[in-house]
């Protein structure tokens, strides 16, 4: 057991590094005020500013089981908790639909930033403004948990409660994520709208088009930034799907997207603002993603 002292506040503060992940749920079980890391892009911060003084951090970078991206039988992608953005990012197992998660991983902040970031970071924190919600969503991934009662999952749409809420019970652990096999022939876009570069977005969807002969079959239309979590319109989709994309279609899903969201007032723009972006956030998403063709 190590001290870590990064604070003043935190000279009490205990340290663990756990190699087994059962050690590390048990650590986290036996003190409610324990916190894991993963990349600590966020924890960090919070513990650098005394917004945070757990009592105990239990570090899960020794923990191999939460590493590595693994294609599993009948074409599900595995990807561990503790795999970074970067990592994503270069990742050539995310082929097809799947190309869309590497898209999201390559917007996030800057480069230091994706080299120490996690997904399953990301995914516990649950910042509706951050770009894997909206993503994982229009995946339909699932999300994987273990805990003191054992391992469970959930799709991504249950897992996000709302803002910075999740399903995660006390002592559970985002273990990974399974991405699971999209259309044959997929275009993807992940479109976001930023003050600067590298920022959380004031508002982006996540685009999964399922094509055949030039034609969309199926279409996942997610939008992120406006609403405590991710938000989708059936309708919008169906719309899509199936019919030929003329501007006056596009601007109609826009629409049904935009009367979905609930957006709020923060610093990266006014809900008002955010619903008059998404309309066309949404029609550049989908004519980038037909431009690009199927994967």
């Amino acid at each position: 057991m190590l001290r870590w002292r990064i604070a003043p506040a935190m000279t009490d503060t205990r340290f663990h590094a756990p190699e087994r992940l059962d050690e590390a749920i048990g650590l986290l079980t036996a003190d409610d005020e324990a916190r894991p890391l993963a990349g600590g892009q966020t924890l960090v911060a919070m513990l650098n500013a005394e917004l945070l003084r757990p009592r105990a951090i239990v570090s899960l970078h020794r923990i191999a089981a939460l590493k590595g991206v693994e294609r599993r039988a009948g074409g599900s992608l595995w990807i561990g908790a503790m795999t970074t953005h970067s990592a994503l990012a270069a990742s050539a197992e995310l082929r097809g639909a799947h190309r869309l998660l590497a898209e999201a991983a390559a917007r996030i902040g800057h480069e230091a930033i994706r080299n120490r970031g996690t997904i399953g970071g990301a995914v516990a924190h649950a910042d509706p403004s951050a770009d894997y919600p909206a993503a994982l969503v229009a995946l339909d991934a699932e999300i994987e948990i273990e805990g003191p009662r054992g391992k469970r999952s959930l799709p991504a749409h249950q897992f996000f409660r709302g803002f910075l809420t999740t399903a995660l019970e006390p002592g559970e652990l985002v273990t990974g994520v399974v991405l699971l096999p999209g259309p044959a022939k997929a275009a993807t876009r992940f479109e976001k709208l930023a003050r600067v570069e590298g920022d959380f977005a004031t508002a982006s969807v996540a685009v999964v088009l399922g094509l055949d002969a030039g034609r969309v079959t199926s279409a996942r239309l997610t939008l992120g930034g406006c609403g405590s979590v991710p938000i989708q319109s059936i309708e919008a989709e169906q719309i899509i799907a199936g019919h030929t994309l003329s501007d006056a279609v596009l601007k109609k899903a826009g629409e049904l997207l935009a009367a979905a969201a609930d957006p709020i007032d923060d610093v990266r723009g006014t809900a008002a603002y955010r619903r008059a972006i998404i309309p066309g956030l949404v029609a550049r998403a989908v004519r980038s993603a037909l431009a690009k063709g199927a994967a």
